[in-house]
């Protein structure tokens, strides 16, 4: 009897160390502003910070607010963590740990920042683009797991648009990590640009830049004057306003069009929309679904399911969360 007790309580040790060593920490680093949790074994974000990035500053400043951040949050807590997963704005190198040149992040080119952050806190840490990022908090907690996802598609609406997939399970990177550059894919070879100069691009319909634009062609001058953002143009829409509602529609269509050419060419059947712009819900992801009856066969557009995450902001951190994780499991092999 004694020796199963001895027994028991070994393996309650053991069940409690791995517990907590799998706490761990997710962090998305934005252009404007940096989000953390600290996330627990059960995946529940346990305490969460928010503050400015300040990105003129650099990355160092930014790195050392992130370890202050994670500190105080595990010492509040009383926990330790395993790893920390870190995600930002394209492009990175998710292999080399490197943050090259983001063009919202001035300044910071080729930073090491998973080897700095890794360093300062004495954890391994995960860098990785920001939407694939979320598109794994999607896949792995919150529309994905819903409906028992194989595949997915997470597509960011906001100041420009991205998307990411995840096939047979799997985070599809394209041979130079490039892939799902969806914003930048031409639907009007006649178009206006979008902010890369590709023409009519998918880009220059729905981001929040190209919103404004499309509701001071349609309103005037004098309306115009009043909407500065996307944000301002889906608030417009939803009390009513004719220009903002057309404005809306043309920016779903196009969705469509876009989520239609995506499941024609790679027989992906969910579609999540996140970012700033998507928040507008119905308003947008309505004309995306009735549209894609005319850009895909019936037989493909009738299996398609577009729908907004669940998730929000905390898709990105959740998918951090989850590849930390995979450094602890790499580890313990």
């Amino acid at each position: 009897m004694l020796l199963y007790c001895r027994i028991c309580k070994i393996v309650l040790f053991l069940i409690y160390s791995s517990a907590m060593n799998n706490w761990v920490v997710g962090v998305d680093l934005g252009a404007s502003k940096i989000a953390l949790s600290l996330v627990s074994p059960a995946n529940e974000l346990v305490a969460s910070r928010r503050f400015a990035t300040e990105a003129q500053l650099g990355p160092i400043s930014a790195l050392t607010r992130i370890a202050q951040a994670i500190t105080q949050m595990t010492t509040e807590a009383q926990v330790d963590i395993g790893a920390v997963g870190v995600c930002s704005p394209g492009p990175v190198d998710h292999v080399a740990g490197l943050i090259l040149d983001p063009p919202n992040l001035p300044g910071w080119r080729n930073v090491l920042f998973r080897q700095m952050l890794a360093e300062k806190l004495s954890v391994p840490v995960a860098l990785e683009h920001d939407g694939k990022a979320a598109a794994l908090g999607e896949f792995y907690f919150g529309v994905g797991r819903e409906r028992g996802a194989s595949d997915l598609a997470y597509i960011i609406v906001g100041t420009g648009v991205g998307a990411a997939f995840i096939l047979d399970g799997q985070l599809y990177r394209g041979r130079t990590n490039s892939a799902g550059e969806v914003g930048h894919i031409t639907l009007n070879r006649l178009g206006a640009p979008g902010s890369a100069g590709v023409p009519g691009c998918v880009e220059s319909f729905m981001s929040g830049p190209a919103l404004v634009q499309h509701y001071a062609q349609r309103a005037g001058a004098a309306s115009a004057n009043e909407v500065s953002s996307g944000a301002d143009v889906v608030r417009r829409a939803t009390q009513g306003d004719a220009h903002a509602l057309a404005v809306m529609n043309d920016a779903g269509d196009a969705l469509g069009a876009a989520i239609a050419t995506m499941a024609m060419l790679m027989d992906v059947d969910l579609y999540v929309i996140g970012g700033s712009v998507a928040k507008a819900g119905d308003v947008l992801l309505e004309p995306a679904r009735k549209a894609l009856t005319k850009y895909a066969f019936q037989s493909v557009a009738s299996r398609i399911t577009v729908v907004a995450t669940r998730l929000h902001e905390a898709g990105a951190i959740l998918g951090c969360a989850w590849q930390a994780r995979q450094l602890l499991l790499t580890s313990d092999e």
